[in-house]
């Protein structure tokens, strides 16, 4: 196990030092040049090089990526273009929003896509299983500007029972539990339906194994059967899905954001990408591609635990 960890920590290093090449590579070969955005469109040809020698944007490419890595490696994401701000700490201002976001959403895309999975492979072929079919379908296929859209016109402007969107209040209180509402079901229905599908085909799977048939010819009551043996071993493939879908969540929430205006990661993202603040993108896609990995990473720890059959020291 420990070797394990320390084998994809180091995995995980070399991944990001990719991505980060990946990045920085696009965002430089993306049309627009940030010293004359900075600079104004009044600016001389004079000072828009005064901008891009004091950014260090004059430099050849290679260089500019080695200065911008040996200072990441060094915990500095350097500073907004615009702001002046440093990247760390306008991401760390921004990051509990999009966390809180990202943890609301996969618990009610957990809670929903379980019951919805379960219920409808106990329940096969019947009414609630067309209904489980159905609802996975649609929440894959809906966008997510359109659902927020209509939420926020049913529950924020018609019936007026929910905030229209912000995320300003702490999540713990009433305020900020409600302001959470309408987006987390926004974001979580898609994972919601992948669970859903995943948690169906699984427990079907299972419940039509030996050892279910053998607890039933045995007396073993049905709730226990469900509840310990097959619940047990039907997890294992969807904590794979929980996992995926939590990391993608983190770097899914821009739609999201900003529908229901949330200042968060994806928001600061996109605004960032408009202005061409190379720091800012490049230190938001490096946050969110780290937790990805590190999702997956507890994910395959969690495995072992669940299934002690699992072993990765091979």
């Amino acid at each position: 196990m420990i070797s394990m960890i320390i084998r994809r920590l180091f995995q995980l290093v070399l991944l990001l030092i990719g991505i980060s090449f990946l990045v920085f590579a696009s965002m430089h070969l993306a049309p627009g040049d940030p010293a004359s955005i900075i600079a104004g469109p009044t600016a001389s040809s004079s000072d828009i090089d005064a901008i891009k020698e004091s950014l260090g944007l004059n430099k050849p490419f290679l260089v500019q990526y080695w200065d911008y890595l040996k200072n990441v490696l060094q915990g500095d994401l350097g500073y907004s273009y615009q702001t002046k701000q440093s990247v760390s700490e306008a991401i760390a201002i921004r990051f509990p929003n999009t966390l809180n976001l990202a943890i609301a959403s996969i618990i009610v895309a957990i809670v929903i896509g379980l019951v919805a999975g379960i219920i409808s492979a106990l329940k096969q072929n019947s009414w609630l299983d067309v209904f489980s079919t159905v609802f996975s379908l649609g929440g894959i296929s809906i966008p997510n500007f359109w659902l927020g859209s209509i939420l926020i016109l049913v529950f924020a402007v018609n019936l007026q029972i929910l905030p229209v969107g912000g995320l300003d209040a702490p999540f713990w209180t009433i305020e900020g539990m409600q302001q959470l509402i309408l987006p987390a079901i926004t974001l979580g229905t898609g994972s919601a339906a992948m669970i859903a599908r995943m948690s169906r085909s699984s427990m079907l799977e299972v419940i039509q194994a030996d050892y279910v048939r053998t607890a039933r010819a045995k007396g073993v009551k049905e709730s226990s059967i469900i509840g310990v043996h097959a619940m047990k071993n039907a997890m294992i493939p969807v904590i794979t899905v929980i996992g995926v879908n939590f990391g993608g969540l983190l770097g899914g929430t821009i739609i999201t954001e900003q529908v229901f205006a949330i200042n968060g990661v994806g928001r600061l993202m996109i605004d960032a990408i408009a202005s061409r603040d190379f720091p800012m993108v490049q230190g938001s896609v490096l946050l969110v591609a780290s937790l990805f990995v590190l999702v997956n990473l507890i994910v395959d720890i969690i495995y072992v635990f669940v299934d002690p059959r699992i072993s990765y020291d091979n």
